[in-house]
């Protein structure tokens, strides 16, 4: 098959993919409720789920590119989907296949302009990690070159071969699918797809140009000079392409990596909590954040000399002085500097403007202070929540919510009876699923990066709160914002009184009108109307049973063939109703 061939068979094999999956969502997650099925929408729906994710898991590995991307971030949602979503596609962090060497030389060798033996005095053939988009080798400056730059060994990342057709192609896919879901009224009411995919088509496009990639590092470091908790490779320059990038080789142990960083005297926990804080800083005091920070991309880099002490802790066999040296120096790690962190993989940046910090701000403080008004009042002021949205019963949702679950941990919440999660969607999932709402920009990266930093901390330490690592921040925040709350106080105070001064004259109003009987309630005489409109909504209703029948049946029939076809069987009465009801029915008088 050509290789325009393989690009067309893949489009349609995303498209029959999402196609497939977004009928049999609509039958099982929204027709089957409104018709009052819920329990048979609710049956096996774990191994519904788990079935989708075993076949995405192979879409994805098979076809690799944009599609990696996305079984990622839900593998890394420990925190929210459950563990057999999770499990099956956790492995698409390490199991992309690699590209052939000589294909890799080639390519590298057309975008420096030189062989790569000139290049580099020495290249591993081996890849140290291959990713989605690209893969990386280590290797060694030339000599000239380590002399200009002060680094010998480096790490090349090369772009796969054709990966840029690749990302046109799935791109294209995500804007037909998107199209689609736009004309869910469910979907369409609640967020603009097409702006979202567009949104990550651009960002998407800039993770392939390495330049890009080379210059988001680099100001990702002068946002961290003088934080030693953060540390970034310095970029080879002369070495450096759009397809091309050589960074210095700061390979470490990796940050879900429980046992080597217990050997290395590091306690994961401590990791947990200091990587939410450096997160939190990125996104509600920096404004520019690593948006792509998934276990191969973060790695913790001990000092040398706690290295040292480990070592010899370790040679001289004693395990239990090794258990104490270690807990004393992860003590003096979270506060002398024995280990940082060192980010890599800048092609996923997101910035956060001012207006949308402050509202997250806002959200912050409100999530620590379990004030469900506040919290309410700051998903208004991101963005999220349309003006017209009456928030009242979502302000009473978060309150029961902080009142029942607030303070709860990861592990916590697993222990929790299912059924009262099952309750709480009951009484307020409708409040929810009914507001209008919209996805300002960037905020699906940092929507990505929350998820997948709360993944990570639950994965390092299972007990890890969020609760304790938003409350310091938080309460930092209130102090640095106190001026602010203040003028605030101020603003709602005159707000109040205005609206007291303003009460007496309005009720007087109000009870002028009555009197003069100018307050009326109108209710035009539509009885004929209704009743057409009665009719054809019942003939409209059996079309709607019969198609849902007959898709249903279809879908149902892969996995129960009897009941499947009995579906198809049973749709033929809404059908019969839908087309003879308007034949033998009453007729309105004209």
């Amino acid at each position: 098959m050509t290789d325009v061939g393989n690009m067309r068979a893949r489009y349609r094999r995303i498209l029959r993919f999402a196609a497939r999956y977004m009928a049999q969502a609509w039958w099982y997650e929204l027709l089957l409720p409104r018709l009052g099925l819920s329990r048979i929408s609710a049956r096996n729906r774990a191994t519904r789920l788990q079935r989708i994710a075993q076949r995405f898991h192979v879409l994805a590995v098979d076809l690799g590119g944009l599609m990696i991307k996305v079984g990622q971030f839900m593998s890394s949602r420990l925190d929210v989907l459950p563990p057999e979503i999770t499990k099956e596609l956790e492995g698409l962090q390490d199991e992309v296949p690699p590209v052939p060497f000589p294909a890799i030389r080639e390519l590298a060798e057309v975008e420096l302009g030189v062989p790569l033996e000139r290049a580099y005095s020495f290249v591993d053939p081996t890849p140290l990690a291959a990713a989605s988009l690209g893969q990386a080798h280590r290797a060694r400056l030339s000599d000239a070159d380590a002399a200009d730059t002060g680094l010998i060994d480096v790490v090349v990342k090369i772009q796969r071969p054709g990966i840029d057709r690749v990302v046109d192609v799935d791109l294209r896919a995500l804007r037909r699918v998107a199209g689609w879901l736009n004309r869910v009224r469910v979907v369409a009411d609640r967020v603009d797809m097409p702006a979202l995919v567009e949104e990550f088509a651009h960002t998407s496009l800039e993770e392939i140009d390495y330049l890009h990639e080379a210059a988001s590092a680099e100001r990702f470091a002068q946002e961290f000079a003088g934080d030693s908790r953060v540390a970034v490779p310095r970029v080879a320059w002369e070495r450096t392409t759009r397809r091309v990038l050589t960074l210095e080789d700061v390979t470490a142990i990796k940050i879900n990596d429980v046992e080597g960083l217990r050997a290395a005297g590091i306690d994961p926990s401590e990791v947990a909590a200091e990587f939410a804080a450096v997160m939190f800083d990125q996104l509600f005091a920096d404004g520019y954040f690593h948006a792509d920070p998934h276990p191969g991309n973060i790695f913790v880099t001990p000092t040398p000399r706690q290295t040292r002490e480990a070592g010899q802790a370790r040679e001289a066999g004693q395990a239990a002085e090794a258990g104490r040296a270690a807990s004393a120096t992860t003590g003096a790690a979270a506060k002398g500097g024995d280990w940082h962190f060192t980010f890599i993989d800048f092609g996923m940046m997101g910035e956060v403007p001012e207006g949308l910090r402050r509202g997250l701000r806002k959200i912050l403080i409100a999530a620590a202070s379990r004030d469900g008004k506040g919290m309410v009042d700051g998903i208004r002021e991101v963005g999220v929540l349309l003006p017209s949205a009456d928030t009242a019963e979502l302000e009473r949702a978060m309150t029961k919510l902080f009142a029942r679950f607030g303070g709860m941990g990861f592990a916590e919440l697993q222990d929790v009876d299912p059924r009262e999660f099952r309750d709480f969607a009951i009484e307020f999932g409708d409040v929810v699923r009914s507001l209008p709402f919209q996805l300002p920009e960037n905020f699906l990266l940092i929507i990505r990066a929350m998820g997948l930093t709360s993944g990570m901390c639950s994965a390092l330490d299972p007990a890890f709160n969020i609760w304790d690592a938003i409350e310091p921040y938080a309460g930092q925040l209130i102090r640095e914002e106190s001026g602010n709350v203040v003028q605030e106080f101020a603003k709602q105070a005159v707000s109040v009184a205005g609206v007291v001064a303003r009460l007496p004259q309005r009720l007087d109003e109000l009870a002028t009108r009555l009197e003069d009987g100018r307050v009326v309630a109108q209710n035009p005489r539509l009885e004929r109307r209704l009743g057409m409109m009665e009719r054809m909504a019942r003939r409209i209703l059996s079309a709607i049973l019969f198609a849902a029948l007959l898709i249903g049946g279809i879908l149902l029939r892969a996995d129960d063939l009897v009941f499947g076809t009995v579906l198809m069987g049973i749709s033929v009465l809404p059908l019969l109703h839908a087309l003879f009801a308007g034949i033998t029915g009453p007729r309105g008088p004209g």
